[in-house]
């Protein structure tokens, strides 16, 4: 029902702040939920502010960085000008947001979610649209939008057009239509309303361009929209294959999957957000909006394994559509990729951002794209084998591609690399790198006999062999008993986790029980896992990080394999424990139990789904 809104004005002086005194400036990264229309992403707080979003594309330069920066970054807050209580969960089968307020005397929602649309000529249109409803009761409300535009570095202005206030700065225009009266101060707007039960208001946030005129979205143009995005996304959801034990949270992990891809090209990021720290105050801060190849597998095989088949296909295309043919100083391959494929991804940093909880510095762009890291090589191949295997068989110019990547890897596999984790402490000859060349090499070889495609067996099978036994010689530690980081070396690393997943041994070998067991001595911790100790290898940042999640995912396959699956099946529901109210994972678990790192993260929510088929088989 539209309601008679009840229109307080500003109190004199204060222009933003839903919070009462005493509130946090930062919310922790897990209280947040995501929303997006497969080309960009906004995290919404349990408070109702909106503190992350790029307009448009997900590497664009942020509208509210808040998160980043509580001063500069900018946000679009909404929600009750009481106390309250909050609760948020998604729409089931969906991603649209509702954030839940218990008041004294009331009850209210705000639901956020961005439309998606098949009309290509609203292609463009990018819009955010935030329905307040009052459910019980009655409840005062208040909202401020407040963007700081490119990062907070751009001033803009605000000028009204067809009664709507339009932000504008010298690159991005946008447009807020709202079903209640809103003031301005000439940089920010917002207003005081309330709102009886049964009655709604809606804000939609829209990016004006040439191609774009601009609309308003009445409240009911809303509901219709509402109802046709959750459509949409129980349409997709409605073709999973996965029937097992643990169906809520890989359903949850497929649609964060899917919000995290860029529909123009099939790209899909590792990250929404840039620059959330690994650890509160540490310099391991990382912009993650880029397109990994070593995600490529884990992708191919979770959306394949769950009937995605579409999403697979986009993927392989755009990653075999950016293989260099002409080799760069690392190789055909780059490990990351702009969202459109672009290859220069040039790091900087914006010191005028305090980062989060101030964990400086604050960096958009990555310089590890130029890194020599072998394991992508194996990551594509691998991906490109399942495809080929669950999916339909590749064709003849991609099959000449392979050809070229595994002719590129025979030649240059025998060298140290930056590695799987990026390091920035020097090169080193790492197993992990030597497996994944192996992969790379065996899995075209299965290819080549399966199809009967051309390819030069004999020089293949001499180096797949060659890489095999020298990481049986000299990736083995008879001393730690247990295959470990790199040669020469005595460090445990979770990366080896991927020996037997990746089929190079036996996952009940005995030298690979020991390693299980070593593994579990001194990198588990309560069933979490850490990457590797940075005090016994050097990475070259300064301080501790915490358990990486995908390892933890990854342990949990290990002992599945093993014969092991009900010390597996604790360790994964354990795990499962430590995501967030709506099934969220960041990148890393701290040491009090907090999510920390870039937020939510695909390879999280890849392995996850990876584990339960696997720990679901198990189990039968």
């Amino acid at each position: 029902m539209t309601a008679q809104v009840n229109v307080t004005k500003k109190v004199p002086g204060v222009a933003r702040g839903l919070g009462s005194p005493g509130t946090p400036r930062y919310l922790p990264v897990s209280d947040h939920g995501l929303i997006g229309d497969l080309r960009s992403a906004a995290l919404v707080g349990t408070n109702g502010t909106i503190d992350w979003y790029c307009c448009g594309r997900f590497d664009a330069p942020s509208v509210f960085a808040s998160i980043l920066d509580a001063e500069k970054g900018g946000s679009f807050e909404l929600a009750p000008d009481v106390p309250t209580r909050t609760k948020q969960f998604y729409f089931p089968d969906t991603n649209v947001l509702i954030t839940r307020f218990f008041a004294e005397d009331g009850v209210g929602e705000v639901q956020d979610f961005m439309p998606i649309t098949d009309d290509s000529r609203e292609a463009d249109r990018h819009r955010l649209i935030r329905r307040v409803v009052c459910v019980r009761g009655s409840l005062a409300f208040r909202v401020c939008v407040a963007p700081r535009f490119d990062y907070g570095s751009r001033s803009h202005t605000v000028r009204t057009e067809h009664g709507h206030p339009v932000f504008e700065s010298p690159d991005l225009t946008l447009a807020l239509t709202s079903s209640v009266p809103v003031e301005s101060d000439g940089r920010d707007v917002w207003s005081l309303f309330k709102l009886h039960e049964g009655e709604t208001a809606v804000f939609a946030l829209d990016r004006m361009s040439g191609e774009v005129a601009p609309r308003a979205c009445p409240v009911a143009e809303a509901e219709e929209l509402f109802e046709a995005t959750v459509r949409y996304w129980r349409r997709w959801l409605s073709t999973s294959r996965y029937r097992g034990r643990w169906r809520e949270m890989v359903h949850r992990s497929a649609l964060t999957l899917k919000l995290l891809t860029y529909a123009p090209t099939g790209a899909i990021v590792a990250a929404p957000t840039t620059s959330l720290p690994e650890q509160i105050g540490g310099e391991r801060n990382w912009d993650y909006r880029y397109v990994w190849i070593r995600d490529a597998a884990f992708c191919v095989y979770a959306l394949l394994r769950l009937g995605f088949t579409d999403e697979a296909k986009a993927f392989i295309q755009f990653l075999i559509e950016h293989v260099c043919t002409s080799c760069t100083r690392t190789g055909p391959l780059q490990i990351m990729y702009g969202i459109d494929g672009r290859r220069k991804l040039p790091e900087r940093e914006l010191s005028h951002l305090e980062g989060y909880l101030g964990s400086a510095p604050v960096r958009v762009g990555n310089n590890a794209v130029d890194q020599l890291q072998l394991d992508i090589y194996g990551a594509l191949i691998d991906s490109i084998y399942l495809y080929d295997k669950w999916g339909e068989p590749i064709s003849s110019a991609q099959w000449d591609t392979v050809c070229e990547l595994v002719g590129w890897v025979c030649e240059n596999w025998d060298q140290p690399d930056e590695g799987v984790w990026e390091t920035r402490g020097g090169r080193k000859n790492f197993l992990y790198s030597r497996l994944m060349c192996w992969v790379a090499i065996e899995r075209a070889m299965r290819m080549a006999r399966h199809r009967g495609l051309p390819a030069d067996m004999a020089r293949w099978a001499r180096q797949r062999d060659t890489i095999y036994r020298q990481i049986m010689r000299r990736g083995w530690s008879a001393d730690r008993k247990a295959f470990v980081q790199h040669q020469g070396g005595d460090v445990l690393d979770a990366s080896v986790l991927m020996m037997p997943m990746a089929k190079l041994i036996s996952p009940t070998d005995p030298k690979w029980l020991s390693t299980l067991d070593a593994l579990g001595e001194d990198l588990v911790s309560d069933s979490l896992v850490y990457r590797y100790d940075p005090q016994a290898s050097p990475d070259g940042l300064r301080g501790a990080e915490g358990t990486f999640s995908i390892c933890s995912f990854w342990y949990v396959e290990a002992l599945t394999r093993a014969g092991r699956p009900d010390e597996a099946r604790l360790a994964f529901e354990k795990m499962l424990t430590y995501a967030n109210h709506l099934g969220l994972y960041a990148e890393e678990i701290g040491r009090t139990g907090e999510q920390s790192g870039n937020f939510p993260q695909a390879f999280t929510h890849l392995a996850l789904i990876s584990a339960a088929f696997t720990l679901d088989r198990a189990l039968g």
